[in-house]
């Protein structure tokens, strides 16, 4: 099994979940995040202030799939966040070794 975490744009959260559900991937955790990378923030006018913004809102989606299909599954996600513009995110993949359903106990490899 293999862990993808992506950190993407918010209004790409829609377009990810539909490319998932597309090729079959159901579940899924969604949280908002907060934070940079290349992009490092912008200044904004609040009230007449101008103030930085550095952390950035981004959705971190995270899914399990089996190993043979992470590959295809962070292309899928790659393709429906992409805008091209820095800031459109990016997907890391961590080997899962097993999980435990809370509800059963049962393990699962």
């Amino acid at each position: 099994m293999t862990l993808l975490k992506a950190v993407v744009r918010p209004d790409k959260l829609d377009a990810v979940k539909a490319m998932l559900d597309g090729i079959g991937v159901s579940g899924m955790t969604v949280t908002e995040v907060r934070g940079h990378g290349s992009q490092k923030g912008h200044t904004a006018i609040y009230r007449g202030q101008e103030y930085s913004v550095s952390l950035l809102p981004k959705i971190q989606i995270e899914v399990v799939v089996s190993s043979d299909r992470a590959d295809e599954v962070a292309a899928a996600i790659v393709r429906a966040a992409r805008t091209g513009e820095i800031g459109d995110g990016r997907v890391f993949l961590t080997p899962v070794t097993h999980s435990y359903k809370i509800r059963t106990g049962e393990r699962e490899a």
